[in-house]
């Protein structure tokens, strides 16, 4: 077989915590190859390069030197969080603020638990260090640095043997100077030692938060740095020397050396990509409003996609209790970050939740994960806790001999006995209600999870369609449309790997802020046209050092603003005009109104409106891999037809029981196909369960539109 051409092909890779996904585009064809692997989590990197070796293995003509670049989103940054397991961390600040991150904030998730903790800080006292220095909310100096009492802070900080350094300084987002000369101190004293500071990380007013930020960027630096750079060298061992590229929290990509130098911007780097295929999908389809719904091996994650573009936050917590990010600083458990970052909704509920009976005699699902290792009952490999995967596989929704492809043969026997022994006797139930029990229960907390990103945002469920995917998104997906109200589904061409293709359907993104804090009736409008005019100047650097792949930049403008007196802001997209003036903040400031009438329901046209911060996302553009037809059409699906085999059915209607059910293999379904449900579609990389009272419509590339009988 002969070489491709230099760039040809791009590898997009997700970690989950089940499996991991791989995806190879070919940039001249549209074709698309996939390869599932299971998750190594005592060593995400060998995951990695297993399902790129796959990939290239499947795809003999995709040559290591045909890559033009390699995206990888992984979890790795919340996972050292989750499990305690980030790098010794010291933390300097300004003097009579050493508290700051065991004070935290005065708010809590849920308000009579009288049992509840806020976590231990991420930096304990004793490594929390304070300088004699204050600057004024102006930025101005009103006592300075205490250079004297910073040597002996570095003495002190070099004795304690910490990997990293976060330096947070009150009102340093006015004025860096004081930061800047403590990092140095340290730097010529520590080399070998992470620093980050405030300035350069977030720089915004609210301490504990930009502390916060702070912190979780110099605690989880070594551990990625560590983990990017085994990547990197795991595939200079396969001979693939392109560029590594990092999925962002907020949707975009950046190169590994700037992930691996501010790592809290990926964060939540797995779940955006998700939410990026989803948006990339619906609007090549002409869907521009789509929810999106990932439903993996671990957990599952719901996102509002509005006008082609996923809703980002800024107010979100890692590593607390599952929730929703938009709302009092997304909410008061875990360690909040003010980094922007796809604002999803995600709960303990995938393939892998283990079903159990609580003490007092209900059936409960999750958050406990049979992961990976040892994974579901029917698996094989050791599971011993009855899981959904076993669930689906018992009502017949799952073929044994057919799971991944048939890489993995399940063991229906073994589901059975572990669903009647842990659920099913105790409940005094039959198998196969028991195992209806724990999918719907699983359903319901999903439904809930759809709900708190559409209609507890103010928007209609019935005005989008559901874009189910992930490895049991598509078994799932139909049932929670049916349950939420909203009438169209669509499952995309190899569901099971759409996030790691949702890698490659991204753009670079790199971000600046700037804190401003006045009312629009009282700021200078060359104040903010300055503003504006620096952060563009700080993109443009950043994005000549940033991947060699995307073209010249693209500046989006946004600004953060709330009605004077408020405690929380709305980000508003700047007007599109060539100069800023009255006209333009009329625009803005209407523009504002709407977006707080959407969010809390009314408009205070009277009040008077304060500007809080201006951000700037510097966009690198990537070319998009194109979507590719299908070889074959026509309106008969039976074609494709792989039989029938009996699965149990529960509908609104009250009917419940076995039906035979056609098994359809997808790959043979051709463009224009039409069929009713009860139906199953298998693939290598899951399963749909269509339901009865829904048509399937296969469009010319190959997706499935499921739409809900009148």
């Amino acid at each position: 077989m002969t070489a491709s051409k230099e760039g040809r092909f791009r590898i997009g890779v997700d970690i989950g915590g089940t499996f991991t996904d791989g995806t190879l585009v070919d940039s001249a064809t549209g074709h698309v190859t996939t390869s599932k692997v299971l998750s190594t989590p005592s060593d995400p990197a060998s995951g990695f390069i297993t399902a790129v070796k796959k990939l290239l293995e499947i795809n003999e003509s995709a040559t290591p030197e045909a890559v033009e670049h390699v995206v990888h989103a992984t979890t790795v940054a919340t996972n050292a969080i989750v499990e305690g397991k980030t790098a010794k961390t010291a933390f300097v600040t300004t003097e009579g603020f050493r508290d700051m991150l065991e004070i935290a904030r005065q708010i809590r998730p849920s308000l009579y638990d009288l049992q509840f903790e806020k976590p231990a800080p991420l930096v304990p006292r004793q490594l929390c260090f304070e300088v004699p220095e204050r600057l004024n909310a102006k930025g101005q100096v009103v006592t300075p640095l205490d250079e004297e009492a910073l040597a002996n802070v570095v003495d002190r900080i070099a004795e304690s043997g910490v990997a990293a350094v976060a330096v947070c300084l009150l009102h340093s987002y006015r004025n860096p100077d004081h930061e800047q000369r403590i990092g140095a101190a340290i730097a010529a004293k520590l080399p070998n030692v992470i620093i980050s500071l405030s300035s350069d990380v977030v720089p915004e007013f609210r301490e504990y938060l930009r502390a916060s930020t702070t912190v979780i960027n110099s605690a989880v630096a070594p551990i990625v740095s560590t983990y990017l750079a085994s990547i990197s060298k795991k595939l200079r061992a396969a001979n693939i020397t392109s560029e590594l590229l990092v999925m962002q929290s907020n949707g975009g990509v950046y190169p590994a050396a700037a992930a691996a130098e501010n790592p809290v911007f990926m964060v939540e780097s797995g779940p955006a990509a998700g939410a990026v295929a989803a948006a990339a999908l619906g609007t090549a389809l002409g869907h521009p409003n789509v929810i999106s719904f990932d439903m993996g091996g671990t957990t599952a994650k719901a996102s509002l996609i509005r006008n082609g573009r996923p809703s980002i936050t800024k107010d979100y917590s890692v590593g607390g209790a599952a929730q929703s990010g938009t709302g009092a600083f997304g909410g008061a458990s875990g360690y909040p970050i003010r980094t922007p970052v796809v604002d999803l909704v995600e709960i303990g509920a995938g393939g892998g939740s283990i079903a159990w009976v609580d003490s007092g005699g209900a059936l409960r699902v999750g958050p406990h994960s049979a992961g990976a290792d040892p994974g579901p009952v029917c698996y094989g490999l050791g599971g011993e806790e009855p899981t959904i995967t076993d669930a689906n596989l018992v009502l017949g929704r799952l073929d044994p001999a057919y799971f991944a492809g048939g890489e993995i043969r399940l063991n229906r026997d073994a589901a059975r006995e572990a669903i009647r022994s842990k659920c099913a006797d105790p409940l005094g139930l039959t198998v196969e209600e028991a195992a209806y029990g724990i999918v719907e229960i699983a359903n319901t907390a999903m439904v809930n999870a759809l709900r708190l990103v559409s209609v507890q945002r103010g928007h209609d469920p019935r005005d989008f369609v559901l874009i189910g995917f992930g490895g049991a998104g598509p078994a799932h997906a139909v049932r929670l449309a049916e349950q939420a109200g909203i009438p169209r589904v669509l499952i995309p061409l190899g569901p099971g790997t759409a996030s790691a293709l949702g890698l490659l359907v991204t753009d670079v993104r790199m971000e600046g802020t700037s804190t401003l804090i006045v009312r629009s009736d009282e700021v200078e409008l060359s104040l903010i046209a300055n503003e504006f005019e620096r952060l563009e100047n700080a993109g443009q650097e950043a994005h000549k050092v940033a991947a060699s792949a995307s073209g010249e930049p693209v500046f989006e403008r946004a600004i953060e603003m709330r009605y004077w007196g408020q405690s929380f802001e709305l980000s508003v997209p700047a007007p599109v005009r060539v100069t800023i003036d009255q006209t333009w903040m009329d625009e803005l400031t209407e523009s504002f109104h709407d977006a707080h009438e959407t969010a809390y329901g009314f408009r205070a046209k009277n009040e008077p409106v304060e500007l809080v911060n201006l951000r700037l996302t510097t966009v690198g553009k990537i070319a998009r891999p194109r979507m590719r037809k299908l070889d074959h059409s026509g309106t008969d699906a039976s074609v494709a037809s792989k039989g029938e085999r009996p699965v149990y059915f529960v509908e609104n209607s009250g009917q419940k029981g076995v039906l035979q059910t056609p098994v359809y293999n997808r790959s043979k379904l051709p463009a224009g196909a039409v069929f009713s449900g009860p139906a199953i579609i298998e693939e290598p990389d899951c399963t749909t369960v269509i339901h009865p009272s829904w048509t399937v419509t296969v469009d010319e590339y190959g997706n499935l539109g499921i739409d809900i009988v009148a």
